[in-house]
């Protein structure tokens, strides 16, 4: 991909700073250490803001809109600022309570967005997880992190949010690397079950199930796990952090990614097929 989600951050920051550049040209400040004097700032804070090293706080903020004589600007300053700050969170941050919070956080996402695009190389995602599935992974989190042992509430919100699957007014594009399908979380049993229940969902007109196989002919690398909701927002999950991504750019990046990938998974008998094989290959 032509950038790592967490440079999309650091892209909003600097798309963020060249608006203010130019409301402040606009509004009669030709230099920003012009503007930086009226402001009471030194001349390397203007700087920094606008070149996207520095966050501007909202009271920064509401500075350019009012001293640059455009006091209509500041709300969308502000939604601009704060979708930066939510673009990159830390693991530590949105768990620090147990896993709970997290899943239900996103339930409001889940329940206005329509058309989901779901990749994930190494793991089945939450959507087509079994209880047991679910909450064999939730476990190793909690460990990993040492934080607050929720599972169990965590797995119930989990599997009351796959309740959009059934609607059929939705639609689910979820593509899944093969080896998604041979990692295992719990043991043979739980991964059977997880297995079967995938054989199960994927007969479901609303939901489209690709396999991308081992030996395929890549046209495009494997990814990072990202979830594309409707034309809106991308996350994505790396070892350390949740990335929101909503920029049109990299929103469309995602979208392309996904569509190249798509080309070269299987899909209906030979889709089922591989997940047979995996099921067999068990213990």
């Amino acid at each position: 991909m032509g950038s790592s989600p967490s440079s999309a951050v650091q892209e909003a920051r600097a798309a963020l700073g060249r608006r203010l550049r130019e409301i402040r040209k606009t509004g009669g400040f030709r230099t920003a250490r012009a503007f930086a004097a009226r402001a009471g700032w030194s001349e390397s804070k203007a700087s920094r803001i606008e070149n996207g090293i520095t966050q501007p706080s909202e009271d920064d903020l509401r500075q350019y809109a009012e001293l640059c004589q455009a006091p209509g600007v500041y709300p969308d300053l502000l939604a601009a600022a704060h979708n930066i700050e939510e673009m990159y969170v830390e693991w530590r941050r949105l768990q620090r309570d147990g896993l709970r919070p997290v899943q239900e956080a996103h339930v409001p996402l889940y329940e206005r967005t329509h058309r989901f695009r779901i990749y994930e190389p190494g793991v089945i995602p939450g959507l087509l997880q079994t209880p047991a599935y679910a909450r064999s992974i939730m476990g190793r989190i909690i460990g990993f992190w040492g934080i607050p042992d929720d599972t169990e509430a965590a797995v119930a919100v989990r599997m009351s949010r796959q309740q959009v699957l059934r609607d059929a007014g939705r639609q689910f594009g979820i593509l899944l690397e093969e080896t998604a399908l041979r990692s295992r979380f719990g043991d043979a049993e739980v991964m059977a079950d997880q297995l079967g229940h995938l054989l199960t969902i994927s007969v479901l007109q609303q939901i489209s199930l690709g396999i991308v196989p081992m030996t395929a002919d890549r046209t495009m690398w494997p990814l990072e796990g990202f979830w594309i909701f409707d034309d809106d927002q991308v996350v994505i999950e790396l070892a350390t952090a949740q990335v929101t991504v909503k920029q049109p750019s990299e929103i469309a990046t995602y979208a392309r990614s996904f569509s190249e990938l798509a080309q070269i998974a299987c899909y209906g008998k030979a889709a089922r097929a591989l997940i047979t094989e995996a099921i067999n290959a068990l213990e």
